[in-house]
């Protein structure tokens, strides 16, 4: 059971810490994304210092219950945003 939550802690961070490239160097769909939201460059960069907190949070195991509230509110975010504002599909991306 041990192994399995270290799994699945280790696979969100891969994730979380997958997306920062995107949000880090000006990606464009990146950029139309905070745009659209109103959020520019600022908001791209501190919800990528956010996501970066969170994965590492997520392995360090004194801290990863903290990390978990953090990855859900990080999902929150995205997935209410593509709800009410942004939509599924951006750019055509399918």
């Amino acid at each position: 059971m041990k192994n399995l939550k270290w799994l699945f802690r280790v696979v969100d961070s891969v994730i979380l810490l997958k997306k920062l490239f995107f949000k880090f160097t000006c990606a464009p769909e990146s950029v139309y994304i905070f745009e659209t939201l109103g959020a520019g460059a600022v908001g791209r960069i501190g919800s990528g210092v956010i996501e970066l907190i969170v994965a590492l949070l997520l392995l360090t195991p004194s801290l990863s219950r903290l990390g978990s509230f953090g990855a859900v509110g990080v999902m929150m975010g995205a997935i209410l945003s593509h709800i009410f504002v942004l939509g599924i599909e951006i750019q055509g991306d399918g």
